[in-house]
C-alpha cells in the first residue's frame, strides 16, 4: 500500500479562557476651564503648559477659545484625574499681570459624551 503524500498541518492553538472578565472602561469626564476677565492669555497658557503640558500654541488656541466662548474643554479623563486636574487649576493661583486678579481661574468637571 502506498503512503499518502498529504501534509497535515499541526493546529494552532487557541487562545486561553481563564473566565475572568473584561474590566469595564471607566466613564470619561470633561475638564472644563470657564473664564473671567481677571487672567491674562499668558497665564492661561502658562496655566495650561504648567498643570497639562500643552505647548504654547496649544495654550493659546485653548486660551482664546475660554476668552470667546466662556469655557473650553481642556482634558477628557477618568473621574478621579480630571478633579485632581481641576483641583490643580483651583490652585494655580493668582495672575500678577492683572490687578484685580483675586485668585486662580474657575474649572469644573463634567461627563463626557460617549
Amino acid at each position: 500500500m502506498a503512503e499518502s503524500k498529504t501534509k497535515t498541518r499541526p493546529a494552532k492553538p487557541r487562545p486561553k479562557k481563564d473566565g475572568k472578565p473584561k474590566p469595564k472602561q471607566l466613564p470619561p469626564y470633561n475638564v472644563v476651564l470657564l473664564d473671567d476677565n481677571d487672567h491674562s492669555y499668558e497665564y492661561v497658557i502658562e496655566m495650561l503648559k504648567s498643570i497639562f503640558a500643552y505647548d504654547d500654541p496649544k495654550g493659546f488656541v485653548l486660551a482664546r477659545e475660554v476668552d470667546k466662548n466662556g469655557r473650553v474643554i481642556v482634558l477628557t479623563t477618568h473621574k478621579e484625574l480630571a478633579e485632581l486636574k481641576r483641583d490643580q487649576i483651583h490652585a494655580y493661583g493668582t495672575d500678577w499681570r492683572v490687578a484685580t486678579c483675586a485668585g486662580s481661574m474657575s474649572a469644573m468637571i463634567e461627563p463626557a459624551e460617549k
